[in-house]
């Protein structure tokens, strides 16, 4: 991985759609929190930047069980900010490049390790599978991302993403809020899966046994 990005786990929130009185960094998954499944995806990048909110002490307790080199950043407005502006303060004193990660998301191992190489900017997109998804649409051409969506798209807009930090600014809003007055960004297809209900937190559990399968 460039040495010039940064990676920023956005994991400030409080997770209250999941339903499990857990910020979702901690939900177990398959034995282990979910912050632990995303650290070992990301073993061999220098820079890990985690946004932390509501039980910010217990998220940097399990953190450390993993790893002791990781920069933690304080949201202390977690209640009234979204995604979009914890990726900003991460970002803000990182290296050039942000690649963000949101707290609640699962990837593939070999769609991480291509993205980690991937120079430039760049939104990772996969097949709908959330209950609550942000969808966006592709332009056929060459796979940029044209546009989000609340209501209708091809996809579904799940993250990672990478973008010069001197883009993204102290909005309240969502990750996709930051992205869209740059789009269209190349955009990259990826199995992903991401966290918000109950029924998602299932699915995720399947997920990840299909990693393993031949």
């Amino acid at each position: 991985m460039s040495t010039t990005k940064s990676v920023i786990i956005t994991c400030a929130g409080i997770g209250s759609r999941l339903g499990l009185g857990s910020t979702k960094a901690l939900i177990n998954i398959n034995g282990k929190s979910l912050i632990a499944w995303q650290l070992e995806l990301l073993e061999n990048v220098d820079d890990i930047r985690i946004v932390i909110g509501y039980q910010a002490n217990d998220v940097i307790k399990e953190v450390k069980k993993y790893r002791n080199d990781v920069i933690f950043v304080y949201n202390h407005n977690y209640f009234t900010t979204k995604t979009g502006y914890s990726y900003f303060i991460g970002a803000k004193d990182g290296n050039d490049y942000a690649i963000e990660l949101d707290g609640d998301l699962l990837i593939h191992p070999d769609d991480v390790s291509f993205l980690l190489k991937q120079d430039g900017e760049w939104i990772a997109y996969a097949e709908k599978r959330s209950n609550d998804a942000i969808y966006c649409d592709i332009d056929p051409l060459n796979n940029n991302i044209i546009s989000f969506s609340k209501t209708k798209g091809q996809f579904e807009w799940t993250g990672p993403c990478c973008i010069h930090k001197s883009k993204l600014c102290p909005n309240k809003e969502n990750v996709f809020n930051q992205l869209e007055s740059y789009l269209p960004m190349k955009g990259y297809k990826v199995r992903a899966c991401d966290i918000d209900t109950y029924e998602d937190y299932q699915n995720a559990l399947s997920f990840i046994e299909g990693w393993y399968k031949k």
